[in-house]
């Protein structure tokens, strides 16, 4: 399922981000590679989602979170 269907405070394991090879190394970069655990801590709907990655806070756009599936 894509990441934006997580309830705020719920966690997630990163399984594939779907995308070319630029989206990959941007969330790569940022430390969401397969495997990686993901705590939603924003997900009202619209605006930013707000993640934990690794005891980092990363903001991404609803379109960006899309590409991200987790189970």
């Amino acid at each position: 399922m894509p990441l934006t269907m997580v309830a705020e405070g719920r966690r997630a394991l990163l399984r594939e981000v779907r995308g070319g090879r630029g989206v990959r190394g941007r969330l790569a970069a940022m430390g969401l590679v397969p495997g990686s655990e993901i705590e939603v801590l924003r997900n009202s709907g619209t605006g930013p989602f707000v993640v934990i990655v690794r005891n980092s806070r990363i903001v991404l756009g609803r379109g960006m979170a899309m590409k991200i599936e987790v189970d």
